[in-house]
């Protein structure tokens, strides 16, 4: 499902799926270092999305950063209890196919894409 997510949106580079703790749990595109880079980069970024959102009125849970550099753009979504969805993209990309593409991923994968909390230094 990842790689059709990647093939669906031209100019994607690499999509992982990861824990809100920064562990990779899937990958498509990319070696695996960079994936593990990149999933404990998005650990950092949803909890400081996390932290600004508590200063809006009704704080919540975060749902999505866009981050655009040159050369491209990157994109973190909250996928399923724990889980997370990472995209990083090209430049030309269609942002908004991105987000819808990575929204039908989160549907298509359901509670599948979740990581409950660890006990006692375990994965699960």
């Amino acid at each position: 499902m990842l790689k059709d997510l990647a093939e669906s949106v031209p100019q994607t580079r690499n999509v992982v799926v990861l824990s809100a703790d920064g562990l990779r749990m899937g990958q498509h595109g990319g070696d695996t270092d960079a994936a593990d880079r990149l999933a404990a980069a998005c650990s950092g970024l949803q909890s400081l999305a996390g932290a600004v959102s508590a200063e809006l009125p009704q704080a919540g849970r975060m749902k999505l950063v866009v981050i655009e550099m040159e050369g491209g753009f990157f994109y973190l979504m909250a996928a399923g209890a724990g889980a997370y969805l990472a995209v990083l993209a090209d430049e030309g990309v269609d942002a908004g196919l991105m987000g819808q593409r990575m929204r039908d991923l989160i549907i298509r994968l359901g509670e599948h894409i979740t990581s409950p909390p660890r006990s006692d230094g375990q994965a699960r």
